[in-house]
């Protein structure tokens, strides 16, 4: 073999071992990023059939009853017990525990969901969903493709969420006329689009932290899942009330 060819394929190897390794990381989170919605789309589909079947058996106003108007506010306290342990628990917990209270908090967000069809149209509400649906799928994809970093934005969307919850809790006590509900529905929309966007460049950048502990990139696609989980279902209910059809 002449020096020249000694010198090619001396130098031309890392080139070609990078490459495939590049191939290899580019697809294995392009995997874990398919896993993560994935465990959205499935935790999804079991709040639908939770709230299908809610209402089918008119569960909900039976608990209502049974419970004398206050069991909203226990399913309100489980849901936020669920989300604070995954949020502060999820390195110590199995990846079965994590995926155990994602699909739990899915269960209690559709039998809670399943109230909607009292005051919304069957066809309102499915038209709504499937348009949620598009809209998230066209913030993904953007967020995914963009190369503008929205990392930057998390503080600012964490603010202005902060500020909305507490100025809902206000009106809630003040009154509040259909103007000023609609307002806040499209306010909930834009600021739910913004973390929509926010967690969608988080999911990819979380996966890429732990890439090398694939216990750890189970749990995480499970966290994330329910963090989109929460962004399309806040984007429904405010999506709902902007555009649905009330049956009064």
């Amino acid at each position: 073999m002449t020096n020249f060819t000694q010198d090619y394929y001396r130098s031309g190897a890392p080139e070609v071992i990078d490459t495939q390794a590049t191939y290899a990381f580019e697809e294995a989170k392009r995997v874990s990023v398919g896993r993560t919605y994935g465990e959205m789309t499935l935790g999804l589909i079991v709040t639908t059939l939770v709230a299908l079947f809610t209402q089918s058996g008119n569960f909900w106003l039976r608990f209502m009853f049974a419970t004398r108007g206050w069991g909203w506010i226990m399913l309100a306290i489980a849901q936020v017990v669920i989300a604070v342990v995954l949020g502060t628990r999820l390195m110590k917990m199995s990846e079965t525990t994590v995926r155990v209270l994602f699909y739990a908090y899915a269960a209690l967000t559709g039998f809670t969901l399943s109230s909607v069809f009292q005051v919304f149209s069957l066809g309102s509400v499915a038209l709504v969903f499937a348009l949620t649906a598009g809209f998230f799928l066209c913030l993904t994809m953007l967020a995914l493709t963009t190369k503008k970093d929205l990392l930057k934005a998390g503080p600012i969307l964490m603010v202005a969420l902060l500020v909305f919850v507490v100025a809902q809790i206000i009106i809630s006590f003040i009154g509040q006329d259909t103007g000023t509900m609609r307002l806040m529905a499209g306010i909930g929309i834009v600021i739910f689009a913004g973390l929509t966007a926010y967690d969608a460049q988080q999911t990819r950048a979380l996966l890429a932290q732990y890439e090398n502990q694939p216990e750890m990139v189970k749990k995480v696609s499970i966290f994330c899942a329910f963090q989109l989980f929460l962004d399309f279902i806040n984007m429904f209910i405010y999506l709902l009330e902007l555009l649905g059809d009330n049956r009064d």
